[in-house]
Parts: C-alpha cells; sequence; structure tokens
C-alpha cells in the first residue's frame, strides 16, 4: 500500500461530498461539465482494475467511495439537467 495514493485518494475524495450538497442544494448543472465528471470516473475504474488485477490492497476501498460518489454527483447532473435546471 502506498501511503501517498491513499493521500491523494483521501484529498481527492474530501472535494465530492461538497459537490454533492452543491448540486443537491443547487439543483443546476451550472459549473458542472460531463466530461469533467465522466473522465474522473473512467479514472478510477481504471485505479480500481489496477487494485484488482496487480496490487490488491486496502486502498481499493478509498477507489470505490470515490467512484461511488462520482457516480452519485453525475446521477444528479442528469436528473437536474432533465429538469431543466
Amino acid at each position: 500500500m502506498s501511503i501517498f495514493e491513499a493521500g491523494m485518494l483521501i484529498c481527492f475524495g474530501a472535494a465530492w461530498p461538497m459537490n454533492i450538497a452543491k448540486s443537491l442544494k443547487t439543483k443546476s448543472t451550472k459549473g458542472k461539465s460531463l466530461s469533467f465528471l465522466l473522465t474522473i470516473m473512467v479514472g478510477y475504474v481504471s485505479g480500481i482494475t489496477h487494485k484488482i488485477l496487480y496490487s490488491q490492497d486496502i486502498v481499493m476501498v478509498l477507489y470505490i467511495i470515490n467512484l461511488v460518489m462520482v457516480s452519485i454527483d453525475t446521477g444528479l447532473y442528469f436528473y437536474n439537467k432533465s429538469q431543466g435546471r
């Protein structure tokens, strides 16, 4: 396990609850980029895949938690967009 990899994921992960809260509060897609959200999701899926294939350790849990949070924010993006917000 790399403490630096874990630190990176913890720092990135700290931002997602704030983004989710913003999406819920504003009910808007303003300031959101779908391509950014999807790129981040691909990155987390790549990290999880690497952990499964080459380096299984507890850090994979951080990738999964972050992926879930980005997925929630992406779902809120689509919901708010469908509402014309």
